[in-house]
């Protein structure tokens, strides 16, 4: 099948769909979570500002399909647009409904905790916004992940806040919780978490943290975009602490592993390329190292490209994919975000996809790529 592609692409014939199969039982030799985004009722008011309303039937099936190839869910994270769309409300009844569609069918789930209903931040506001959020998770069954909140970083002033917060949570919970190192990479309003901006020094206050609380951590998950410094915390925690690795850049190697060890994953890259990474891991848990990383390398120059400066406009390429591969009927984002990315991205996006054998029905693929394009040159005129 042949598209016509704008800048400077030209003529491009699609590959085959990649021959993935959903695994028979849950993976053996990692966790793995995919970070999922919500869709937008297409009929509703969801420009910037404007309060977001939800397809719930077709955000609840999409956490169904991650789950079929393996997966866990991690919901309400920034790739469902926390604090970037999706408001506390919603998040809360995002968090209800899939936990209890997670219980439906056996399935792992992991929902973000923050503090994004906080307007004028302190340091006992923040507290009690967890706290709140914290209680949500809790009563839903669903494990704690414990985000990195823009309203600690902005009245923080030193790693004692910090402490005092995290302190305070894990002392309090009910169950192991995940820990959340988001990098300003992906939230300009994260930058000097953990109370400085020399990420060494950022480390040893985490670890540290970790070191008084163990038992009531699951692991952390890790978003710096920096093998070299996950593979050092990596090795630094406590016995029974999982390495979480976000870092979309570097996944397939992390995952992998090397003799000092492996990081678990939880990834906002495996919403685009679940049907690949999970055969990949499926391959991982057979001792097939071979496979593993010839099936993931096409992936991660999707990845890479999905995010690309300015990261945290990522969702708006994995939306994209979403709608080309028919798991929704339009190319719409909650807070209008859809326009985050350009002409040129997306189409770079679609390319890599087909590289990967991520475009499950090219046919469909090909046409919605058409419509895009077509309403895309309109916009131009």
């Amino acid at each position: 099948m042949v598209i016509h592609l704008p800048d400077g692409i030209g003529e491009y014939r699609l590959g085959s769909p990649g021959c993935f199969l959903p695994p028979a039982a849950p993976f053996r030799s990692r966790i793995a979570y995919a970070a999922a985004h919500v869709v937008p009722d297409a009929a509703a008011d969801n420009t910037p500002g404007a309060p977001p309303k939800l397809d719930w039937d077709r955000t609840l099936a999409f956490r169904h399909e991650l789950w079929r190839w393996g997966f866990g869910v991690a919901e309400a994270m920034d790739t469902a647009q926390r604090g970037m769309g999706l408001d506390w409300p919603t998040a809360a009844e995002l968090i209800r409904r899939s936990a209890a569609e997670a219980r439906s069918a056996g399935a792992r789930i992991a929902v973000g905790v923050g503090t994004d209903q906080v307007t004028d931040p302190s340091l006992p506001q923040v507290m009690a916004a967890y706290r709140e959020q914290l209680a949500v998770a809790e009563d839903a069954g669903a494990t704690p992940i414990l985000m990195a909140s823009r309203a600690l970083a902005q009245v923080a002033r030193s790693a004692d806040d910090y402490a005092e917060v995290y302190d305070s949570l894990l002392a309090e919970v009910s169950r192991p919780v995940i820990l959340h190192w988001l990098g300003d990479a992906f939230d300009p309003q994260l930058a000097g978490y953990w109370g400085s901006a020399d990420l060494d020094d950022a480390a040893e206050t985490v670890l540290s943290l970790i070191s008084r609380h163990a038992k009531r951590i699951d692991g952390i998950k890790l978003s710096l975009l920096d093998a070299d410094r996950e593979r050092s915390l990596r090795q630094r925690l406590p016995a029974g602490v999982r390495m979480y690795t976000g870092d979309d850049f570097h996944y397939s190697e992390l995952i992998e592993g090397d003799g000092t060890g492996y990081s678990d994953a939880l990834l906002g890259v495996f919403a685009a390329i679940a049907p690949a990474a999970s055969h990949a891991l499926q391959a991982l848990d057979n001792g097939d190292a071979a496979t593993y990383r010839k099936v993931l390398a096409p992936t991660v120059p999707l990845a890479r490209q999905l995010f690309a400066a300015p990261t945290y406009h990522y969702k708006t390429g994995i939306v994209f994919l979403a709608w080309l591969n028919g798991h929704q009927d339009h190319f719409g984002m909650v807070n209008g975000a859809q326009h985050g990315r350009s002409r040129a991205h997306l189409t770079e996006v679609f390319r890599l996809a087909d590289q990967a054998g991520l475009l499950r029905d090219p046919e469909l693929a090909v046409h919605r790529m058409q419509t895009f394009l077509a309403e895309s040159a309109t916009l131009r005129r």
